[in-house]
């Protein structure tokens, strides 16, 4: 018998894959190869397989950069202040801008979304942020030796220098400006030549914070100056310098200063509450998690440990928690012993109130001890006593008698 030809399609039949099905991603990918293994598994064994998802994470991007390296000019620093310290090798006094240079734009401004990646100092720990990336002008990208990327709250410094690694002074400038001082801690920024328009606060705020979390932002409105508060003071080092000499929807020229003290009372109550919470939650870190639970009352069995043991034999008694810890710190001071510690805290032999009470009323009254007979004014009992105290050295020798009769009480010190 004669096989008949079996037709093949013809190209224009075969259906054409679509673009996206010919180049999926890597995730879709696995999850289709593992779909068609479970249905194989399940006509061999008839047993479900598990379902795995395979995710691939990107690597962190570089840095990019800002400028281009063939414009930049290698020039010496520029004259910072109007005398030259030898000793300390670097200018002093200036401490005021120069009305030509602040009233210049920035030649360029930081763009966090498209020029933050990695560098070298992140593999250094404790490297400081770069200084020209918050300006908008470095041309390292990722060859930089400083941080490329916006402050966090675990970007810890020492307080003698800011977030770039310059030195702070015990005060500020006459203007405000520079790097700042190191006995107060500043989270406040002065913004003045604001343009004035209907929606200042909307603009002030939007353009701010792109460099970190803002805590408050006041806005005066007929002045055209605000005051912008982070809640990192290294957001707002950093703020302060990638916001200087920029302009915001508008061509003005900001002038970005460091703010003075508020008088409000208000408001440094509020600073006073937030350095206590500051510091109450730097010691939480510091301090082990049960013990701190347990200080604040969040354990309930070391609540109720701490109402059995700590009753002092008093029904209902209900002990104050530094009455409870100063017992525990003697206990543990005089080195009984953590498995004695909380049978010493309760007081079994000590007598209830009622009981105290009925017990007085049963006792009769004691009677008073005769007088020795050597004539002395102490008892037996007294001289026993302190002779124990003092190594038996008390002498039991009478007492002169004085001259004028026997003891009496003194009413006045008069002659008559």
């Amino acid at each position: 018998m004669a096989k008949s030809p079996v037709a093949e399609p013809s190209p224009a039949e075969i259906p054409s894959p679509t673009p996206g099905a010919t180049e999926p991603n890597n995730d879709e990918i696995a999850v289709v190869e593992t779909e068609d293994r479970a249905q194989e598994g399940e006509q061999q064994q008839l047993q479900p397989a598990k379902k795995t998802k395979k995710i691939i994470r990107r690597k962190k991007r570089p840095a990019r950069v800002q400028v281009d390296p063939s414009v930049v000019k290698s020039e010496p620093p520029p004259q910072t202040g109007t005398i030259f310290n030898i000793w300390f090798n670097k200018w002093s006094g200036g401490d005021r801008e120069d009305k030509y240079q602040s009233n210049q734009p920035a030649p360029g401004r930081c763009n966090v979304a498209q020029d933050s990646g990695y560098t070298r100092a992140d593999r250094v720990p404790g490297s400081y942020f770069c200084l020209f990336f918050a300006m908008g002008t470095c041309h390292k990208g990722p060859e930089c030796e400083y941080l490329h990327r916006l402050p966090g709250l675990h970007d810890l410094f020492n307080p003698n220098v800011d977030c770039f690694g310059r030195e702070r002074f015990s005060d500020y400038r006459d203007d405000m400006g520079g790097v700042g001082s190191f006995m107060r801690q500043n989270r406040t920024l002065y913004v003045g030549r604001i343009h004035v328009t209907d929606d200042i606060e909307e603009v002030v705020a939007r353009h701010f914070a792109e460099w970190g979390q803002i805590e408050r932002t006041r806005v005066l409105t007929g002045r055209g100056v605000a005051f912008v508060t982070y809640t990192n003071e290294a957001n707002a080092q950093f703020a302060k310098e990638a916001m200087s000499h920029q302009s915001l929807d508008h061509e003005e020229i900001l002038n970005v200063r460091w703010a003075t003290v508020d008088p409000n009372p208000l408001a440094q109550k509020r600073e006073a509450r937030r350095l206590e919470e500051q510091a109450a939650e730097a010691v939480r870190r510091a301090l082990p998690a049960a013990f701190v639970a347990e200080i604040e009352g969040r354990d309930p069995e070391a609540k109720k440990r701490k109402k059995i043991e700590g009753s002092f034999g008093l029904q209902g008694y209900d002990v104050p928690d530094d009455v409870w810890h100063a017992r525990t710190r003697q206990l543990e001071d005089t080195g009984s012993g953590a498995a004695a510690a909380p049978a010493e805290i309760e007081a079994p032999d000590q007598p209830l109130l009622l009981e105290a009470a009925a017990s007085a009323q049963a006792v009769p009254a004691p009677v008073p001890e005769a007088p020795a007979q050597y004539g002395g004014i102490f008892s037996s009992s007294a001289v026993a006593a302190l002779q124990g105290l003092a190594g038996g050295t008390v002498s039991t020798q009478a007492a002169p008698k004085p001259a004028g009769g026997p003891l009496v009480g003194y009413g006045s010190d008069d002659s008559d």
